[in-house]
């Protein structure tokens, strides 16, 4: 544990006492592999990105926060003044920092300082965990935009872990129509079916292309979400998808590259997007879930106090105890 004095906020900025903080997979990555993707942790540093806490002061210039505002917080930090923040593209500025993300402090903090749009008011009917879900959700609203679901559309979801599971109940929704769910953790698997998907398929039992394409009478689904990027599941989103189909990738994989199955891209004329976190959505997926509480918060199995972080982080990586998305309390 690192000390140090509480943070002043500068001009434009607020000071936030944080609250609770849910547990991503990037920072898995970080914790289990020491890279997400091809971005190397830098020691010291403090991981954590999905927030929620109280407003403690705002520093001058900012208006519409007072001590005691109760806030979900977005973690990256955008110019504004670059090509792509001027196209609505923030999520890709060009200067974009990410704090958990080196050489930027993440969440799991006593205090955090963070610019004034970075805070999303939350009601009083959620509590701090609860609104940990914002920003991940925030990512799932973002990845709708390449999903694109039309009512009745066939889908697949690789990875049934919080983004997966976020993904399906988002995706119904929509009115998506029958949607197949591929996960090896059994407890998963069952979370998933509670939550909604029409059908649950272990990869470690049978091949979910063979299953998927044989429920599809030959076809594939319309489109295929994969939110675990492990495995080969790139590869087998593309070979579930029907022909000019839409493979939508919100996972990060371990590697820093991954071979792709080109020719069947090719002759499907499947499109393939990358998700790259969210793009200003926090407020909408605020609302998505303060209307829909009993659909999302099944998603958070595990709320821990700040002295079980490690002993959390440990279970999760190896997928024990039947957790799905795990939240820590910050006092």
């Amino acid at each position: 544990m690192i000390e140090g004095p509480v943070p002043e906020p500068s001009p434009g900025q607020v000071l936030v006492r944080v609250e609770a903080v849910g547990i991503c997979g990037s920072d898995m990555h970080y914790y289990a592999e020491g890279h997400v993707g091809d971005i190397p942790c830098v020691y010291p540093m403090v991981i954590g990105h999905e927030p929620a806490g109280t407003v403690v002061k705002a520093g001058t210039g900012v208006t519409g926060w007072s001590p005691g505002g109760r806030v979900a917080l977005e973690p990256a930090i955008y110019c504004y003044h670059c090509e792509f923040c001027h196209t609505g593209h923030h999520n890709v500025c060009a200067n974009l920092r990410f704090m958990s993300m080196p050489p930027d402090p993440g969440f799991f903090a006593e205090y955090a300082v963070l610019p004034a749009e970075n805070l999303i008011a939350i009601p009083p009917e959620i509590s701090f965990a609860d609104a940990t879900l914002i920003e991940p959700l925030a990512v799932v609203v973002h990845s709708m935009k390449f999903i694109a679901v039309q009512p009745t559309d066939t889908a697949v979801i690789f990875g049934a872990g919080p983004i997966g599971l976020l993904t399906l109940v988002t995706m119904k929704l929509a009115g998506a129509g029958r949607i197949w769910t591929v996960e090896p953790v059994k407890e998963r698997r069952e979370l998933a079916a509670r939550l909604g998907a029409d059908v649950v398929i272990d990869p470690q039992e049978v091949d979910p292309v063979k299953e998927i394409l044989a429920g599809t009478r030959n076809r594939g689904v319309d489109v295929a979400v994969d939110c675990a990027a492990k495995d080969n599941t790139m590869n087998q989103s593309i070979l579930a998808s029907r022909n000019a189909g839409r493979v939508v990738i919100t996972g990060i994989p371990s590697e820093s590259g991954v071979p792709l199955d080109i020719h069947t891209m090719r002759r499907k004329e499947t499109t393939v997007y990358n998700v790259r976190r969210s793009n200003r959505e926090g407020d909408l997926a605020r609302d998505l879930m303060c209307a829909n509480l009993s659909r999302f918060l099944p998603i958070i199995t595990h709320t821990r106090p700040l002295d079980e972080i490690a002993r959390t982080f440990a279970q999760l990586e190896h997928y024990e105890d039947g957790m799905a998305k795990a939240v820590i309390l910050m006092k």
